[in-house]
């Protein structure tokens, strides 16, 4: 038997998304260590704030390390389950729903020693003028010298394989469950147009049963060098890049101006 539970934005994803993140990011601590080159450079108990915190597992991870965190996202669903791991943990982190551009209405600016937008998620922003839109904000909060850290798929590499369905090769366990994870990409022939990828997980209990949870998801590719123009424009600077146009993904560390 198979149900299939339609719910719109991301809060579908918010109730399956540890099977979306890799077993070595699981844990909050090893999410965080992943950063720590970046990390090795902030003050003691630096202010951080996470704004595509998903369900939480670097904000805590960060909380952990003993820095002030603070954790958005635009799904009410991933602050939800964020603030769940905060409790589960023991860690001290301040969980708000806000889009990138209401940022400045919650908090100040000049504020925090870092700013993370992790898990290839600028790519929702709509277009050039959306990106630079998210990404003055989180310019805006930054102190003079602190650093946004970004990271991001690979978009030329993306493109370059097409319109595609791409079905995971193993069953992947969290909480005693299996599933298997099935992303659809659709491609659109030019890169200023809405892009879409379906992801869906498919849990199988031990009956056989199969529970689907699925999203459609808009996107808006862009190439790496469009991002580090978008960046200066916003008042940073590329301090460090992992960009490579064979990689799946890179990371992005510019500090304010």
């Amino acid at each position: 038997m198979t149900e299939v539970e339609v719910v719109t934005g991301y809060d579908a994803l918010a109730e399956v998304y540890e099977w979306l993140i890799s077993d070595p990011k699981l844990a909050p601590a090893e999410f965080a260590a992943s950063f720590d080159d970046v990390l090795n450079l902030l003050p003691p108990n630096a202010h951080v704030l996470d704004c595509s915190c998903g369900t939480g597992q670097l904000a805590v991870g960060l909380a952990g390390l003993g820095m002030r965190v603070v954790a958005t996202d635009a799904s009410e669903a991933m602050v939800r389950r964020t603030a769940e791991l905060s409790g589960e943990f023991g860690a001290s982190v301040r969980t708000m729903r806000a889009d990138w551009e209401e940022l400045p209405d919650h908090l100040d600016d000049d504020t925090f020693d870092m700013v993370c937008c992790v898990g290839n998620s600028l790519h929702h922003a709509v277009g050039a003028s959306g990106r630079v839109a998210a990404l003055e904000p989180m310019s805006r909060l930054l102190r003079s010298g602190g650093r946004l850290v970004l990271t991001s798929r690979t978009w030329e590499l993306v493109r370059s394989r097409g319109s595609r369905l791409d079905i995971g090769d193993r069953l992947v366990r969290r909480n005693g469950r299996d599933a298997i994870v099935v992303y659809r990409w659709e491609i659109a022939p030019l890169w200023e147009q809405e892009h879409h990828i379906e992801i869906a997980v498919a849990q199988v209990d031990a009956a056989g049963s199969v529970l689907v949870r699925s999203e459609l998801l808009s996107c808006w590719p862009y190439r790496y060098e469009e991002l580090e123009v978008e960046l200066h424009r916003v008042g940073l600077r590329t301090e460090m890049s992992t960009f490579n146009p064979e990689a799946e993904n890179y990371l992005v560390v510019a500090s304010k101006v």
